[in-house]
């Protein structure tokens, strides 16, 4: 017999960094496959481990910074394979770099990366993939030492490996992520990346030549201090995750720490920064 899923389907506005945040904080409390919509999310839970106040403790639900709205109903078990692999779409940058799923063809560019996201961690901001792959593609990487810090998928410490670097450091606090970089590290045969699951606590007596942190912004106003002091003189720190009405505090904060803004990319209203450390 199948099992029955209660199935919510939220909508978000704005959509992101919300959907991101309530996908982790529904995967804390049980719910086990997501499907991101145009609007919003997918997020199913077994009936068996679901009650009628589940959703008491999810912090961004009661965010004033989001409007989230929400519906049930009860479900049969889902091909969830099938749904994710309609809704992930390949990711090609600049005709050098492609970010695709095993299930799709190879485009044979000078860049391949192979990922097979957990399907309870989505398919990510490809804006923000994105643009981070076009700063690092325009790095010299060659024996650099890197961090991915929030590095989901490990999508950028693998393409940084590819150009180069090493060693490489790539830190996620979510269990399901830090499963999943482990996974694509191997299947990207990456032999110089160190996949850890914490946070910016880890970073303690660590340097790197290059920093990538692509996170939410109150996550990199928090943290911004770590960073920086983990980061070798001339080394370059690139942020993304946030908007671009977000630069000017984002700019304030980087600036205590004598790092200069040197060049950014935008992309849908979302931007990617490059600093430089004198």
């Amino acid at each position: 017999m199948d099992n029955i899923y209660i199935e919510y389907n939220f909508t978000v506005a704005p959509k992101e960094p919300a959907t991101e945040i309530l996908i982790a904080e529904l995967g804390n409390i049980g719910f086990e496959s997501f499907v991101e919509t145009e609007n919003g999310v997918t997020a199913y839970i077994q009936k068996n481990d679901w009650n009628a106040g589940i959703l008491e403790t999810v912090f961004v639900l009661n965010s004033k910074e989001f409007s989230i709205k929400y519906n049930q109903k009860e479900v049969a078990q889902t091909n969830w394979n099938a749904e994710w692999e309609k809704n992930f779409e390949p990711i090609q940058v600049d005709g050098l770099v492609s970010i695709r799923a095993p299930f799709h063809n190879n485009p044979n560019l000078k860049y391949d990366i192979v990922i097979e996201p957990k399907m309870s961690f989505g398919t990510g901001h490809h804006e923000t993939t994105h643009m981070m792959v076009q700063h690092l593609l325009n790095l010299n990487l060659e024996n650099k030492k890197v961090l991915d810090m929030g590095c989901g998928t490990g999508i950028l410490a693998i393409f940084a490996e590819m150009k180069g670097a090493k060693p490489l450091d790539a830190i996620d606090i979510d269990n399901w992520c830090y499963e999943n970089s482990l996974e694509n590290v191997t299947r990207n045969n990456c032999k110089h990346i160190s996949v850890y699951e914490g946070d910016s606590s880890l970073l303690i007596n660590k340097k790197y030549n290059v920093i990538i942190a692509n996170i939410n912004r109150n996550i990199l106003l928090m943290d911004m201090e770590i960073y920086t002091n983990c980061l070798e003189e001339k080394g370059i720190l690139l942020l993304s995750g946030f908007y671009e009405e977000d630069i000017p505090v984002i700019d304030a904060e980087v600036s205590k720490y004598n790092l200069k803004l040197e060049t950014y990319i935008q992309r849908n209203n979302w931007v990617a920064l490059k600093y430089n450390k004198s």
